[in-house]
């Protein structure tokens, strides 16, 4: 448990600008303490124009933290998914990093919508197109929305690679979030090259055309990430 549900009601009553400060500087240092964070690829970023709709692999409920605290440079808006504010640790996440929600597993129409309109403003976007963190280890099956986010934002695409958090944080056995707990891990994160969705062929059914871009997507994060880690998209 990283912090007692009592000890996060009591804060939950801190004024809005001391609770960030603090979520700031606590998640700032348990990453400093447990996470000996890898980071490769930055300079496949050089000289290239965003904004950019970053797109990663999803292990743990840490993958978020770990890339805000190396991402910096970008200043990242991350999508969120609303029930990831039950426990302490993506509480303050939410508080401490700039985030859009949305409801995970649905049509939130409203939460794409928002996450088009910040792209147009120029803002950078970390997402997670699985959806949930995968319980196998390995990388599962993208959810719809990606494509319909690239298509009317004119986002560019980056992948991100990560693995080891699942070390960092594992998923708890209960599926009770707040009795995850924190463990020292190497986490090795991976930027891959730009890149913009394929287009649509001549004649091909749009939910076939939509499946195989996404597919497409996914496979440049798996690229960038050992083949154990692949999954789905070996």
């Amino acid at each position: 448990m990283i912090i007692s549900p009592k000890i996060l009601k009591l804060l939950e009553l801190l004024p809005t600008s001391v609770l960030r400060i603090f979520a700031v500087k606590f998640l700032s240092g348990i990453m400093d303490k447990y996470a000996d964070i890898s980071i490769s690829g930055m300079e496949n970023l050089d000289g290239e124009e965003g904004p950019f709709l970053f797109i990663g692999n999803h292990l743990s409920n840490s993958d978020g933290i770990v890339l805000w605290k190396v991402m910096k440079k970008w200043d990242p808006t991350f999508v969120a998914g609303v029930k990831l504010q039950k426990d302490a640790l993506t509480y303050l996440g939410t508080i401490a990093v700039k985030n859009t929600p949305i409801v995970p597993n649905t049509a939130d129409k409203a939460g794409i919508s928002n996450i088009i309109k910040l792209i147009k403003s120029g803002e950078n976007i970390v997402m997670f197109p699985e959806g949930t963190r995968s319980r196998v280890g390995a990388m599962i099956k993208a959810r719809k929305g990606l494509n319909l986010i690239v298509k009317l934002s004119k986002a560019r695409l980056v992948p991100i690679g990560i693995y080891g958090s699942e070390k960092l944080l594992p998923i708890g056995k209960d599926a009770d979030m707040n009795r995850e707990t924190l463990h020292k891990a190497k986490v090795y994160i991976k930027i891959g090259k730009p890149f913009e969705m394929v287009k649509r062929n001549a004649g091909e059914d749009r939910k076939e055309y939509e499946e195989r871009a996404t597919d497409e997507a996914m496979r440049k994060i798996a690229e960038l990430l050992p083949e154990e880690y692949r999954g789905v998209y070996k």
